[in-house]
């Protein structure tokens, strides 16, 4: 038999020592201050868990903390939300010429909180003009609508026309009350210039949509590699522990999916049909439809906060304060924020006094100190809001936003509004009442498809093929619901 010096062969020597001959090699590294191969006999000192350096790494925990999640048994989630209840016009213009007194605005739009003209004659109205930083009041002597245009004659009551209001369209009116004449029928307003009579106000609702995606994911692992032993110990956020290195993999693949879970709520968009170009977008022409998440949501319907600091913070704040009153000026908000602008709204706190601050307050939960700050929110109290302040991970992680908060249109936050809404549903025909903020999944008594998980294979305790492998299926089908987004608020940077 032929001997040679690998590393395993035998060659005798005439007495008990080491030579280049007969050492065992650990690795092939370099030993310090020469080029020689190192090399122990000794067994070394091996710590056999890993070092945690990222903490716990998940992500989800956000929905959970703010929502709820129902089952649905559609493709898609429709609910209504209430309209605004008195009757106001933005963009309105002052026609120029003849007595000055004709108002015009088209309705149906976007900015319009009525699809219709429904002023009557006889109304009474404020006529607000920024521009100039005026307003008028006027009853109305005629109302019309022919198309999309809707036209006022009105009588102001200060002045004898309009001609020092502004005539480029940047008016808003809202009715405040009414007056008529003795003796007059209603339908006849006071017998002025009324051509189209009293006209009724049909309530009506605004209707919104969602479909839900299928998110899926699967591990695979090998008969040989399952029956294979590591030498360092698997210790994982799920408490899954041992000395099977696969059992790390599947452990996070897991993990790494219901983050997923999460993440595609957050930041799910819709497929464009339409580009505006007339032409689809990409997602859709390949047949996505995709869903719309929390971030696209409040962009599309909610209120976006641009350049928030720690320098105009109280300023800045105070608009939002205000902006919120004209919605629904719901008292108890939860802000969720990346690390800048919780520091931001430190530094705002923390230069006004707990006088002038209004105090803290924990009412959202339970009134208890205690259990605010075991969630890590510290509550603070503006005006008549309570907000709960927390750090997001989501926003501050370096694997997701955290690498990029210092992008201009990065996502610094967002304010959630605590408690319920009141929605119809189209499914029940009926009231109910929702979490502002909540997941639907797909399910039926025939199968749940809120989080599946399932094996495939010959080896792991699966018998479902010839496959000399486990996989590990994982599927949800799910959408979020962001109602009354009206309500919520974005922080991007400036």
């Amino acid at each position: 038999m032929a001997l040679n010096n690998d590393f395993g062969s035998i060659k005798p020597s005439q007495k008990q020592q080491l030579n280049d001959s007969n050492w065992l090699k650990f690795n092939d590294g370099t030993a310090s201050g020469d080029t020689d191969t190192f090399a122990q006999q000794y067994l070394p000192e091996i710590y056999e868990q890993e070092v945690e350096r990222y903490g716990n790494r998940t992500l989800s925990g956000f929905l959970k903390m703010v929502g709820a999640e129902m089952p649905m048994t559609s493709d898609q989630v429709i609910w209504s939300e209430q309209n605004r209840l008195h009757v106001a016009y933005n963009d309105v213009t002052r026609t120029v010429g003849g007595a000055n007194n004709e108002l015009t605005f088209a309705v149906g739009g976007a900015n319009q909180t009525f699809t219709q003209n429904v002023i009557s004659a006889g109304d009474t109205i404020v006529i607000l003009d920024d521009v100039n930083n005026t307003d008028q009041k006027a009853v109305v002597t005629a109302s019309s609508q022919a198309g999309a245009l809707a036209t006022l004659v009105v009588a102001p009551y200060g002045v004898a026309d309009l001609s020092a209001l502004d005539s480029n369209g940047g008016l808003k009116i809202f009715v405040y009350g009414s007056e008529y004449a003795k003796g007059v029928s209603i339908t006849n307003s006071t017998g002025l210039a009324d051509t189209t009579g009293y006209k009724t106000i049909t309530p009506s609702f605004t209707q919104f949509s969602n479909s839900p995606i299928i998110i899926r994911d699967k591990y695979v692992i090998n008969g040989s590699d399952m029956a294979q032993i590591g030498w360092v110990e698997v210790a994982t956020e799920d408490g899954t522990s041992g000395f099977l290195w696969y059992l790390k993999a599947e452990s996070e693949t897991r993990l790494r999916f219901e983050d997923y879970l999460e993440m595609a709520m957050v930041e799910g968009e819709e497929a464009v049909a339409d580009t505006g170009a007339g032409s689809p977008g990409a997602a859709y022409a390949a047949g996505y439809k995709g869903t719309q998440g929390l971030f696209a949501a409040i962009e599309d319907r909610g209120n976006i906060n641009t350049g928030f600091t720690a320098a105009n913070g109280l300023t800045s704040f105070d608009a939002i304060l205000k902006n919120l009153d004209t919605q629904g000026a719901i008292e108890e908000n939860m802000l969720f924020l990346n690390r800048q602008t919780a520091l931001d709204f430190d530094d705002m706190l923390a230069a006004i006094s707990s006088g002038s601050a209004g105090g803290t307050a924990y009412g959202l939960f339970e009134n208890s100190e205690e259990m605010a700050l075991n969630l890590g929110f510290s509550g603070f109290r503006r005006g008549s809001y309570d907000f709960y302040k927390t750090d997001w991970k989501y926003l501050n992680d370096a694997s997701t936003r955290g690498a990029y908060d210092t992008l201009s249109a990065s996502v610094e936050g967002v304010l959630i509004p605590a408690g319920t809404s009141t929605v119809y549903d189209q499914v029940l025909g009926t009231n109910i009442r929702r979490p502002f903020l909540h997941v639907r999944y797909r399910a039926s008594q025939a199968d749940d498809r809120r989080m599946k998980q399932w094996l495939t294979g010959s080896a792991g305790g699966a018998f479902t093929s010839d496959l000399d492998a486990m996989e590990v299926n994982f599927l949800s089908e799910r959408c979020l619901c962001v109602q009354a987004a009206n309500n919520f608020v974005i922080f991007k940077g400036a």
